[in-house]
């Protein structure tokens, strides 16, 4: 006879709601302490997250139910789980001082030959990384700038869009469209995990993560640089690594000249972002203030397509806009069609 206990609840029976509630508490008491500063605080209630059992359930079930990549495997060949064995991951689950490769899938870009290489890290490692998003995002969203978008709660691509709407409805703007190249490929791991500044044994289980290597077909392949695009955690890593950019730009200019507003504007989504002012030779001065910047965060300078082009009208800024808007609704996956402004 077993006599071994089972389970009391099935994972449909729980209460998500309670959990969510108890989930956005903690996050919420990191986002203040984050916002006065007081990092023992931070790091304390961090460790509360990523011992919670509510917070290990509600990261199973953003990465086994929520999540369209549930039915993709690892190099384990683990997917679908079913509601017991998401249970049993969500006991199981902890930070590892190792990480598993992840599996690299190559995806079509739309409109070019070229291919898009996805990392799909394990079944166990995609929970992990959620865990740790729900401990690490709270406290960075507290620092990210205010014209940042993309990749952040509450926030989306019709923001950015209202951004630059209202930059130019009063005034004709020469405008810098500049993209970071392969930002994802190009972080650097050192510099991004003292940018990090968080606890030894976060900072050691993400050091895992990102040197976990690559499984190319059945050829192994180190990584020294990057996060893989596809892993829970790479999207934060990538944002944690960019703020300062849009204080390094606009800093380097007086907030006046005479009467006339003279800090450029400046609009980012992920590695995406524009640069609105005036002057021509703000722009200029704006592209190199963002060379310098880059290669200060140890990374390769990025090739940039600047198109400084002025309007006289408020309807042909807008007409020469559209292709930014489309690049930017695309990339935060809103249909382009829908990423248009009236009048």
């Amino acid at each position: 006879m077993n006599t071994a206990p089972g389970p009391m609840y099935a994972w449909q029976d729980l209460p998500w709601r309670q959990i969510e509630r108890a989930v956005f508490k903690l996050q919420h008491r990191i986002y203040r302490a984050s916002r006065r500063g007081d990092v023992k605080a931070v790091h304390k209630l961090q460790h509360l997250v990523l011992k919670s059992w509510y917070a290990k359930l509600l990261a199973t079930r953003r990465v086994t139910q929520d999540n369209r990549g549930k039915r993709t495997a690892g190099v384990d060949g683990v997917k679908a789980l079913t509601p017991p064995q998401r249970l049993t991951l969500a006991h199981r689950l902890h930070l590892p001082l190792k990480a598993a490769p992840v599996r690299r899938v190559w995806l079509p870009k739309p409109g070019t030959a070229e291919k898009r290489p996805l990392g799909i890290p394990v079944m166990h490692d995609r929970a992990g990384q959620a865990l740790v998003k729900l401990a690490l995002e709270p406290e960075w969203e507290a620092k990210f700038e205010p014209n940042s978008y993309g990749f952040r709660p509450g926030r989306a691509c019709h923001d950015a869009i209202d951004a630059i709407h209202a930059s130019i409805t009063q005034q004709d703007k020469f405008i810098l469209d500049a993209d970071i190249e392969k930002c994802f490929d190009r972080l650097n791991h050192q510099a991004l995990l003292a940018k990090l500044h968080t606890f030894p044994t976060l900072r050691q289980t993400i050091k895992a993560w990102l040197k976990a290597g690559v499984m190319d077909g059945e050829e192994l392949f180190p990584t020294d640089t990057g996060a893989p695009q596809g892993a829970v955690l790479s999207p934060l890593l990538m944002k944690v690594a960019l703020p300062g950019l849009e204080t390094a730009i606009t800093t380097a200019f007086p907030p006046f000249k005479g009467s006339l507003r003279w800090q450029p504007k400046v609009v980012r989504v992920a590695d995406d972002f524009v640069v609105l002012h005036r002057d021509p030779e703000v722009i200029g001065q704006a592209k190199a203030i963002t060379a310098t910047w880059l290669d200060g965060m140890k990374k390769e300078t990025p090739f940039m397509w600047p198109r400084a082009l002025a309007r006289r009208a408020h309807r042909a800024a807008v007409a020469w806009l559209r292709p930014v808007i489309t690049r930017l609704a695309t990339k935060a996956g809103t249909s382009p069609s829908r990423a248009r402004w009236c009048g």
